[in-house]
């Protein structure tokens, strides 16, 4: 079907060789203690669980190992006598002295504890955790941290809870969207049980598409991508759905001023296989259109969006487990004048799939093989009287994926696999109507197909105890296939001849080599140097037209004109523990350089609709610089963490700007984030606190006005060369836990968003009045323009209460 290039691939196996042989040491001599480590309560896996084994007859001797995502853990040791410890932030210490004379499967369920004043506990992954590991840019939020944060209407938003870490920076006032490290938004890779999200918002960005009642894991990497990573520049978020409980039935639910949802889960057969389905709609337009009378002009608009989730989770036995996982959600909007005339309505939508089997071969060696879909669809429909105006693009994925993990003994992590994707991409595709009968005929852009292969091995190393590595080698191969037919533009810019290349046939090929390291230096038990340098090859682009992200913007592969975006990152940082692991902080930088970046060419015209869309495309360079500064503390009442980034982006493209360098419309100079957690009353009564300041985007503004040809002209500013007025608010909540027992919880909610009502621009827009002169009998003899800038803010202060409750 296509040509792979055999030598890389041969390459490939011979490293793999190689790894496999240096890692291997006399195996009859050592004993492998391996299992799963599950939540008491649920029976879900739990990531991140650090085990720590003490050698009894040499007590200063430790090893420790982390379980992975499917709570899988092994490590290797001599035959013996330990004392085995477990330990995970919100869970009570596990531990039991083992004799170990052979291999030995254990599996361990840890049970929740709450986290006093004094206890020392383990925050993350585990105590040092950001010391220790070889981690650079990688940072996870639990579902509880990010429920208990204020937020808009009362409803956990897991993107506007990741927007507030240090280097990623929110899209605007309400929006979803984000920017990494001086990334596009296409630049970011979100996944939601190992599938594709092309689009993560509802409401046109102003809430996420994931309910945080069916989440249970939040991750994202901002540089140093280990090689199991890839197909984006600037970050990649990870969320992973809730398994559902093995356990016992139980259903949790919240209703609030706008939204409400419910999620049931529960064993199916009790610790063999459990179902959870969960689902959230807003009804902001049942509330109001009963009141409203037939002379509304709101009546019977549309105005909602909804979301459906479900897993099913299958242990077949110890070895084996199969996990079905899907979502699906939908955004509905559009009104209809009273008279018939005028209708507008948009429509979008997010599905995927997954069927993931896990397989433990052997104590070192586990299996995670996916198969994946993604959906996404866009639709927009304009009338007026007997006109209407269309518009519809779409992207589909089919995926598979499939890993080998293997540890051969603790000092090696080794994970190797192939990951293929097909692409049908459906760019935007117009149709106008006049009356019943008569179609005005728009030259269609068909659709583009394209396979994606990725050949991978990582290796987390320990090669001393002061100095840790993460070596990475990622193998990328893309096709753009046919059917396909390729315009060849004249001079002018119109279509003079064309190519046609028949169904599977090759447009355009590409073939990469993604090197990865990242090292960690221990300076001693509290303190750590790490650096990194990253090398990502993007094929999918999306060209935005505004600075916010909206479903009009459609996705495009590399083609033989849109090369794949090029990103080079290196950072390094220093890394911090106090106060016996309470605080943890860290100080990182950073540069990136981009080739291959993609904008809208300037002067587009109607001609447009008769060419093949990447032909409407700019193409230049990007580069980005900047510092994150970090503090968090960890356990006691009162807890919570501040984030500052200081950070420059700028872009060049020769056919922009006359090839002058000019700021990104998302660079921002500063960010800040304060967000505060106290306990006022235990189990009883939380509050919160979040604020956050961010220097303005930039924009491009209208300078003045002048005639061409008896034409009035506008002129305008270099690209980006103004900054809005900076963004600041504060969000207030507090949690009342009104009800705790064994079967039964119930709390409220209170929330304030932009507690103390700051206008904030949502966006800038100008308006040009005239002003003349006459002479007395009337004539005009002068006039004069006059333009005024005009702010529009979207959210003023916003109180709001949901109530939750969970039944078990």
């Amino acid at each position: 079907m296509w040509e792979i290039n055999g030598k890389l691939i041969k390459a490939f196996g011979l490293l793999l060789s190689v790894l496999l042989l240096f890692c291997y040491n006399a195996e009859a001599q050592k004993v492998t203690l391996s299992g799963v480590v599950k939540d008491a309560a649920n029976g879900e896996t739990l990531l991140g669980a650090q085990l720590v084994l003490f050698d009894t007859l040499n007590r200063t001797e430790q090893m420790t190992t982390l379980s992975n995502q499917a709570g899988f853990y092994t490590i290797t040791v001599r035959p013996g006598t330990y004392v085995a410890v477990v330990l995970l932030f919100g869970y009570g210490e596990w531990h039991d002295t083992l004799t170990l004379a052979k291999n030995r499967t254990l599996n361990i369920e840890l049970s929740h504890a709450s986290i006093m004043a004094n206890e020392v506990v383990v925050s993350a992954d585990r105590a040092d955790h950001n010391v220790s590991s070889v981690d650079v840019g990688k940072m996870a939020m639990s579902i509880e941290t990010i429920k208990a944060m204020p937020s808009l209407m009362g409803e956990a938003d897991v993107l506007k809870s990741v927007q507030l870490l240090p280097g990623v920076q929110s899209g605007g006032e309400g929006n979803s969207g984000f920017f990494v490290r001086g990334g596009s938004a296409d630049q970011n890779l979100i996944m939601l049980d190992g599938a594709t999200i092309y689009n993560p918002s509802h409401l046109f960005g102003f809430f996420s598409i994931f309910n945080a009642n069916a989440v249970k894991n939040v991750e994202i990497t901002k540089s140093a991508m280990p090689a199991y990573y890839g197909g984006r520049l600037a970050s990649i978020l990870d969320v992973s759905q809730m398994d559902g409980n093995l356990k016992q039935w139980q259903a949790d639910g919240g209703i609030g001023v706008i939204f409400s949802n419910i999620t049931v889960q529960g064993p199916i057969k009790k610790d063999r296989c459990s179902l959870i389905l969960s689902g959230r709609r807003t009804y902001i337009d049942w509330l109001v259109q009963p009141f409203l009378t037939k002379e509304s002009p709101v009546k019977g608009m549309k105005f909602y969006f909804y979301d459906l989730n479900g897993k099913l989770n299958i242990v077949i036995n110890d070895k084996h487990r199969l996990f079905i996982s899907g979502y699906y959600g939908s955004d509905v909007y559009g009104f209809k004048s009273r008279s018939g005339g005028t209708m507008a309505q948009f429509q979008w939508s997010n599905g995927a799939g997954t069927l993931r089997w896990n397989y433990i071969i052997s104590p070192k060696l586990f299996l995670n093989t996916v198969a994946t879909l993604s959906d996404y669809q866009f639709t927009t429909k304009i009338g007026m009287s007997v006109y209407s105006f269309s518009i519809k693009s779409a992207v589909r994925d089919y995926g598979l994926r499939t890993e080998l993990t293997y540890i051969p003994t603790t000092k090696h992590n080794l994970r190797f696999g192939l990951h293929y994707v097909f692409h049908r991409i459906l760019p935007n595709n117009y149709a106008i109507q006049a009356g019943e009968n008569n179609n005005l005929s728009i030259p269609q852009s068909p659709p583009f197909y394209a396979h994606e292969l990725a050949i991978y091995v990582n290796d987390e190393y320990d090669v001393a105890r002061w100095l840790k590595l993460n070596l990475g080698l990622r193998y990328t191969h893309f096709e753009h296939v046919g059917s396909f037919v390729r315009y060849i533009l004249d001079d002018f810019g119109y279509v003079a001849d064309s190519v046609t290349y028949k169904p599977g046939e090759i447009v355009k090929q590409y073939n990469y080599v993604e090197p990865r390291i990242a090292a960690r230096f221990l300076l001693g038990k509290t303190t750590a140097i790490k650096a990194s340098y990253t090398l990502n090859f993007q094929y999918l682009h999306q060209v935005n037209m505004a600075t916010i992200s909206l479903p009009v913007d459609v996705w495009m592969p590399s083609t033989d004109i849109v090369k794949p975006q090029i990103g080079n990152q290196v950072s390094l940082g220093i890394y911090q523990n106090f106060h016996k692991d309470m605080f943890e902080a860290y100080i990182d930088g950073y540069y990136k350089w981009m080739q291959n970046q993609v904008e809208y060419r300037d002067g587009l015209d109607f001609s447009w609709l008769t060419i093949n869309p990447d032909q409407m495309y700019a193409f230049g360079k990007g580069y980005s610089w900047g510092v994150e500064f970090f503090l968090k503390k960890n356990t006691g009442r009162f807890t919570g963490f501040i984030g500052y980034t200081l950070s420059y982006t700028k872009r060049q493209f020769d056919a922009l700007n006359n090839g002058k360098p000019f700021y990104a419309k998302y660079d921002r100079r500063h960010d800040v984030t304060v967000s505060l957690n106290y306990t006022i009353i235990r189990n009883k009564l939380d509050i919160a606190a979040v604020w956050v300041f961010a220097s303005g985007n930039k924009m491009t503004i209208p300078l003045g006005y002048y005639f061409f040809g008896g034409t009035m002209m506008t002129e305008y500013s270099e690209r980006n060369a103004y900054t809005m007025p900076p963004y600041h608010r504060l969000d207030l909540s507090l949690t009342w836990t009104i009800c705790k027992r064994k079967h039964f919880e119930t709390s409220l909610n209170f929330s304030v968003y932009n507690l103390y009502n700051q206008k904030n621009p949502f966006f800038i827009f100008y308006e040009t009045d005239m002003h003349t002169l006459t002479n007395g009998t009337g004539q005009m003899t002068n006039f004069s323009l006059t333009t005024k800038a005009y702010q529009m803010s979207l959210f003023p202060i916003i109180p709001s209460i949901t109530w939750n409750f969970k039944i078990k």
